[in-house]
């Protein structure tokens, strides 16, 4: 029969060992960061955003005053 200290030791060993659940945590460990950084700089890059929607939207508006033209 196996004592306790092996079967301890077994346990350690397989649970060092085991990098199943690897994939899942860096990928949790991704979106965080990136909802982290959109916390941070979120209002910065909605206007951004909406700086740059309005400057195509503004363009396409342009192109089509001049094709009916």
């Amino acid at each position: 029969m196996l004592s306790l200290s092996t079967l301890r030791n077994r346990l350690r060993k397989n649970l060092i060992n085991n990098k199943r659940g690897q994939g899942a945590t860096e990928y949790i460990l991704l979106v965080a960061v990136v909802v982290g950084i959109v916390m941070l700089f979120g209002k910065n890059i909605r206007t951004r955003l909406e700086a740059s929607t309005e400057k195509l939207g503004g363009g396409i508006d342009n192109v089509v005053t001049e094709s009916i033209k």
